[in-house]
């Protein structure tokens, strides 16, 4: 990636065929693009100091820029399966650069909203076709790909609040507008990641028929549609509780034990890194184990933790909010993986229908939890938000298709 010619289909590839320098690229544009993503609610007690906004306006503002985020992934999906796109990853990174340059600027609440809408488009562009370009460098290993990609979100979203508590919230929102660098270096890595994509199509288009040839399974459309619907319970009961921590848990923390404003996004972002560093395990364990035993354990197995979390000091709200992050965060390799799997050949609409919902319940949370806490307060949430992950002993009903998929393979 250090130079400027295309790289050839298969370089770089390890003997299972995973396209390892593609994957980093592709991380680390997911890094870039999640951390300008994260500055938005980094930023909210700035915003709604300057602008006197209530509870309910900030979790409007989320819910603007994570419908922004979710309602275009799927269709975008559904676009690139058809036609792929090698570029488009740099036209929604153009979006991300203008939306945070207005962000930095917003003189009003609805300039505010304007700017996390252009975010949010930007995002609805990149997460399906980066997805996409992750499952072709893959080779045979989906989740452990699929988990390099995310790690750099999750890192990335990590350092948002970070970033926003040593260069913003010392100096003032306009130093939004610094990061804008960080916009066109992602812009570059995408522009080399979209030459290799664009000669992988060529060469791969007869692969890629054959491959989803294979993973055909016995399942009836009802019992993919059962099994989609399942998915999304769990992706419902996982980015309700985030956005829970994301949106609100420096509110929480300067509630409940009156720490300033840089020490709630410290506590931030240790939360976030422990989201990043448990990003890497769901993907490589569910290619070893199988995914509905990671989806198991990640969603019901962190109930423990958040039913404690209401009621800890701080310094085991510190201690919980690490288990809570590393154990929450393995599940969505494996779900969005165990998807591509159900509904094999629709990569790009699978993976926009997952990331679209993932953003878009954590849009419709943060405005209601937002309402709930101006209603009841911010301390009533987090005891209310501490029983969605029970929502995981659904899991029980999901059809073990890896089984069958592997005796399928056996038998050809």
């Amino acid at each position: 990636m250090k130079n400027t010619r295309v790289v050839t289909a298969g370089e770089g590839q390890s003997a299972d065929g995973i396209a390892f320098s593609i994957l980093i690229a592709l991380s680390v544009s997911h890094l870039l693009n999640d951390t300008l993503q994260s500055l938005i609610p980094s930023i909210y007690p700035l915003i709604k100091d300057s602008f006197k906004l209530s509870f309910f306006q900030i979790g409007m503002i989320t819910f603007v820029y994570q419908m922004m985020a979710s309602i275009l992934q799927p269709f975008v999906g559904h676009f690139t399966d058809r036609k792929p796109q090698p570029f488009s990853l740099i036209i929604g990174m153009s979006f991300t650069l203008i939306g945070l340059l207005c962000i930095a600027f917003a003189n009003s609440f609805y300039m505010v909203l304007f700017s996390v809408g252009l975010i949010g488009v930007g995002s609805s562009v990149f997460h399906p076709e980066a997805s996409r370009i992750a499952h072709l460098a893959a080779g045979d290993k989906h989740g452990t790909a699929q988990s390099i990609f995310q790690l750099g979100g999750n890192a990335g979203s990590s350092l948002g609040p970070l970033l926003a508590a040593l260069v913003i919230t010392p100096f003032g929102r306009y130093n939004v507008a610094w990061f804008g660098i960080a916009a066109l270096l992602a812009i570059f890595i995408m522009y080399k990641v979209g030459q290799w994509y664009h000669v992988k199509i060529k060469e791969n288009l007869k692969k890629v028929k054959q491959k989803t040839a294979a993973l055909q399974h016995s399942l009836s459309s009802r019992q993919k549609y059962f099994a989609l619907v399942i998915l999304m319970l769990l992706v419902f009961s996982k980015y309700f509780y985030l956005a829970s921590m994301t949106s609100y848990f420096t509110f929480y923390l300067i509630d409940k034990f009156h720490v300033s404003d840089q020490v709630s996004q410290l506590f931030l972002f240790l939360f976030l890194v422990s989201v990043a560093a448990g990003t890497m395990i769901g993907g490589p364990v569910g290619d070893r184990i199988g995914r509905k035993y990671v989806i198991w354990a990640s969603i019901l197995g962190v109930a423990p933790f958040t039913l404690l979390l209401p009621h800890a000091n701080l310094f085991w709200t510190g201690v919980l909010v690490v288990f809570i992050g590393v154990i929450l965060s393995s599940a969505f390799s494996a779900i969005l993986v165990y998807a591509q799997e159900l509904v094999p050949g629709k990569v790009g609409m699978i993976s926009g229908l997952f990331f679209g919902l993932a953003f878009g319940m954590g849009g419709i949370a943060s405005a209601v939890l937002g309402n709930m806490a101006d209603k009841m307060g911010i301390q009533a949430v987090y005891n209310i938000c501490a029983y969605l992950p029970l929502i995981g002993i659904i899991t029980v009903l999901l059809p073990d298709i890896e089984h069958k998929g592997a005796r399928k393979r056996h038998d050809s």
